[in-house]
């Protein structure tokens, strides 16, 4: 292992991770201390295991439940497909982003989407989405992708007239394949309706959060008629 440089006390192999979390000694016969390092650093990605997953979130403050633990694991698994290296910045954006998802019952959720887009054609958007057992597909053209995927979701849903008060994308760490945090609410008769999307695919980041908001919407003007 390398002492000095960027890669010094790094281990990006699970083995690795598991072996160092055990005892340092087993893969360091020097401490990070003794050469001015203040402590060794686990590179989080596609090679980790869950040991070295659940040491990091506790490094950063989070004691979740292995319940918690195990379905954080499998979207942390899926951003590894994605990323190569996974940040404190990352994760703590999922762990955030998973406390505020609700399991929509009842509500409609993405299957799958397909967007056509050139610098000289409309938009257009294909998307599937799934609601109990049954599905549901609608193809629209809109003012760039993400409008095209919105117009098509609303083919679907039909929710009541609503309109926009926040459509925010943010990169939660630096880099190409950072991951979008994208953030809609809906206001609709005075009410708002918020929703969160998270992903290296900001079109896919967008229709997470729109959904959620929408499904929010609609729950609630659902749940007035059966009043």
């Amino acid at each position: 292992k390398p002492i000095v440089g960027k890669n010094a006390f790094l281990h990006e192999s699970g083995i690795h991770q598991h072996g160092v979390l055990a005892n340092k000694k087993t893969y360091e016969i020097l401490t990070p201390e003794s050469v001015g390092i203040r402590t060794n650093n686990l590179v989080l990605g596609k090679h980790s295991g869950h040991h070295a997953f659940e040491a990091r979130l506790k490094e950063l403050g989070y004691e979740l439940s292995q319940e918690e633990l195990a379905a954080l694991f499998v979207r942390f698994k899926d951003l590894c497909d994605k990323k190569k290296s996974i940040t404190d910045d990352d994760l703590e954006a999922l762990v955030r982003h998973s406390s505020r998802v609700e399991e929509d019952e009842g509500g409609y959720k993405l299957d799958w989407f397909a967007v056509h887009t050139t610098n000289f054609t409309t938009a257009t958007c294909t998307i599937s989405l799934k609601r109990g057992e049954e599905k549901f597909e609608a193809v629209c053209l809109g003012d760039g992708p993400i409008d095209a995927a919105f117009q098509a979701i609303d083919q679907i849903i039909k929710p009541v007239e609503h309109s926009f008060e926040i459509f925010s994308v943010n990169s939660i760490s630096e880099g190409k394949d950072t991951l979008g945090d994208v953030t809609v609410k809906l206001s609709a008769e005075g009410k708002s309706y918020s929703g969160r999307g998270l992903s290296t695919d900001i079109i896919k980041a967008s229709i997470v959060a729109y959904l959620q908001a929408a499904n929010k919407l609609m729950r609630h003007y659902e749940s007035k008629k059966e009043a």
